[in-house]
């Protein structure tokens, strides 16, 4: 994205957007890049509705996404209810983008988690080595073999229904993916040249990890936060739909699927569509950044190599 000219005013909003959008239409040479763009604005729009639906609702500008009683129950969409009503009367559209802020929340919370956890124990094992690299190793294949939904089910049914339960569920879904990755690399990066001249001159594991080794081994981590993102969306729309997720009186996609259930024999196709089209957009989105991100840090290794 193009930098903004220092002389701009910090209050000149039209120039600001106009610089945006000189930037989205620019063209781009490869089809990644495209899908990355299209990728920046899908979860851009998710982000910017996580961030006004509470304002909104708040102000009264849009109704509580609980509060129903006064509408028809499966009401279908008009101009009052845009996406029409469910089984209690409430408004589907609202439920739908206040589901997006609580998806984001979720999936972000439960992905730095696993970062946080991942990252520092596969550098660990892959540069000790010895025991406590067999010992990391097992405790993380172990947790590898067990399916990815039955081992969310399992410690969301174990930590009860709440935003903090869900995203620690998910995120020991994917600590074992940063530690793999991030092991490797540092079992091959610690052979290096500079390493070995680092310990020579006396520097500790903590120096040498810190500063010689996070730098190498993390360039692969964003790739995999978008698609353990787009994972975790699909995966909290699983824990939802079993009615293992959040608590009922937080607006979420799952449960609202699984409540649909009941009426789509009967042609009630609205309580159902948006909620999927909903968690659909935001895995696609995620997707496509991923996309982006691969080819922006694979095009960066190669000019890399050839400067060096």
């Amino acid at each position: 994205m193009p930098r903004i000219p220092a002389d701009v005013p910090h209050t000149d909003s039209v120039q600001r957007l106009a610089v945006v959008w000189r930037w989205c239409r620019r063209p781009l040479p490869t089809l990644s890049a495209r899908l990355s763009r299209v990728g920046v604005v899908m979860v851009a729009v998710y982000g910017l509705l996580a961030v006004v639906m509470p304002l909104l609702i708040a102000s009264g500008w849009l109704p509580d996404p609980n509060s129903g009683l006064e509408n028809p129950t499966f009401a279908p969409p008009s101009l009052a209810h845009w996406c029409g009503t469910d089984r209690l009367g409430r408004d589907v559209c609202v439920r739908t983008m206040a589901g997006a802020g609580v998806a984001l929340q979720v999936v972000l919370l439960a992905v730095a988690m696993a970062l946080v956890v991942g990252v520092p124990l596969g550098m660990v094992s892959g540069y000790m080595g010895g025991p406590v690299d067999r010992l990391l190793v097992l405790l993380m294949d172990t947790l590898t073999t067990l399916p990815l939904l039955l081992l969310a089910v399992v410690m969301a049914f174990l930590l009860g229904r709440s935003l903090l339960n869900a995203a620690l569920a998910l995120c020991v879904v994917y600590i074992p993916q940063y530690f793999r990755m991030v092991r490797n690399q540092t079992a091959a990066a610690k052979a290096e040249l500079y390493v070995t001249a680092a310990r020579s001159l006396g520097a500790g594991p903590l120096w040498i990890l810190r500063r010689y080794l996070l730098r190498n081994v993390i360039t692969s981590v964003p790739v995999l936060i978008t698609l353990n993102a787009a994972d975790a969306v699909l995966v909290l729309g699983g824990l939802g739909f079993l009615g293992l997720g959040l608590p009922e009186t937080v607006p979420e996609w799952g449960s609202d699927l699984q409540q649909a259930l009941v009426a789509v024999p009967i042609g009630i196709w609205w309580t159902a569509l948006y909620p999927g089209l909903a968690m659909f957009g935001l895995v696609l989105g995620l997707s496509f950044l991923g996309e982006g991100v691969d080819a922006w840090l694979s095009r960066s290794e190669i000019i890399g190599r050839a400067e060096r």
